[in-house]
């Protein structure tokens, strides 16, 4: 089943994101007996890793892919000329979900123009997209969502820039069809990343409840009823990189594109309990006092004058304090209620990952629980114990 017993070298973009961050700490973690382990780990970001590994066979690079190609090429020639299998998270965040494409798209671009020309010994291409790929912000469910579905060419389509960055795979890749590929698209990603800012919910919404237990007041569920029992898949990310490596290290798997989720659904009226415990916080039931389709609380005006109680938090049981964002608050808005006028859930298949043999199975709720320990192992949400009592 595997391609080939060769020495692998992994090139893993984005090292600061969640998925990237857990597909660096999935491959060091591995016995180096099994035969896939790389000789070489090379990681970049944009910015100076915010966390570091001990592992001697990591090589970091500062790489911005929307510098010129010829730039990148001369950064990259030698450190990437081994390389044989790469790991693409690299992401460019805005909440202006409109706004993504007009970076994004050039970004992968970019990469894909370069190491197609810079890695002779080049195996395996994995890009990472995500879930909005079946456009289930702009449409409602009618099947589960599995990978052979037509893509959706409705109205907000030209925002899901993950068509442009197939196309781009695809394009590059027939060039000289010495490598393959394969496609990852994982839904509601929760896990540990030592950077705040991005699509992470965990941080605030642990601080949402802490800040809440602080001022007496009950954390209401900031979306509306319809969401409130909305259920849906999530990815944790260690399993994503589970998934990634998995495939990328098979020949049968060679290109084609994989959903991920944990292999259960969430429902927020359950997570939300589930988060209060843990906080040592009352959460009462709010199915009689939210509005079936409309947000009650928006939560980026809700967080603009919470940044002194963080503050006094921190002081009390510690954290951090730079971990409080406004940014993060406002895409929950997003998170809580992605739109007013989807009602129905969506839930993707996990049939074609699991004929390919991959068998990972996560509670998500128990997903949500170790990342905040991990959030506070890091030190940057105060330990949940000093609540108990």
């Amino acid at each position: 089943m595997a391609s080939n017993h060769s020495a692998k070298v992994a090139l893993v973009t984005g090292a600061n994101g969640i998925s990237g961050h857990s597909i660096v700490e999935y491959l060091i973690r591995r016995p180096e007996t099994e035969w896939w382990i790389t000789t070489k780990i090379i990681v970049t970001s944009r910015r100076q890793l915010q966390s570091y590994w001990v592992d001697p066979r990591i090589e970091f690079i500062a790489l911005d892919f929307l510098e010129s190609k010829e730039t990148l090429m001369q950064k990259m020639k030698i450190i990437c000329h081994e390389v044989t299998h790469v790991y693409f998270t690299s992401y460019i965040h805005d909440n202006d979900f409109d706004k993504l494409a007009g970076k994004n798209c050039p970004l992968f671009r970019n990469f894909l123009e370069v190491i197609d020309t810079v890695c002779p010994n080049l195996e395996r291409v994995c890009l990472q997209t995500g879930g909005k790929h079946y456009g289930v912000q702009f449409q409602e469910s009618t099947t589960l969502l599995d990978e052979d579905l037509p893509r959706y060419c409705g109205p907000g389509s030209k925002s899901i820039f993950y068509y442009q960055q197939e196309d781009d795979l695809f394009e590059v890749q027939k060039r000289k069809s010495t490598w393959h590929y394969n496609i990852i698209r994982p839904f509601g990603i929760v896990g540990f990343t030592p950077q705040f800012s991005g699509m992470n919910e965990v941080v605030p919404v642990a601080q949402y409840f802490l800040i809440c237990r602080e001022l007496g007041e009950e954390p209401r569920w900031p979306g509306n009823l319809s969401t409130y029992h909305h259920a849906q898949g999530m990815s944790y990310s260690p399993s994503i990189a589970d998934l990634t490596i998995f495939v990328t290290s098979h020949d049968h798997c060679k290109d084609e594109a994989f959903n991920h989720v944990n292999g259960d659904v969430l429902v927020f009226k359950f997570l939300w309990k589930r988060i209060g415990e843990y906080f040592n916080v009352e959460v009462p039931s709010y199915s009689s006092t939210l509005d079936e389709r409309k947000s009650l609380i928006d939560m980026k005006e809700w967080a603009m004058d919470k940044a002194p109680v963080w503050e006094r938090i921190i002081a009390k049981y510690g954290g951090n304090v730079d971990s409080f964002q406004i940014g993060a608050f406002e895409l929950m808005n997003w998170f809580s209620n992605p739109t007013e006028k989807i009602t129905t859930p969506y839930v993707a298949t996990l049939n074609k990952a699991r004929k390919a043999g991959w068998g990972r199975v996560d509670d998500s709720y128990d997903t949500w629980i170790r990342t905040l320990q991990s959030y506070e192992n890091a030190g940057i949400l105060p330990n949940h114990r000093q609540f108990q009592n």
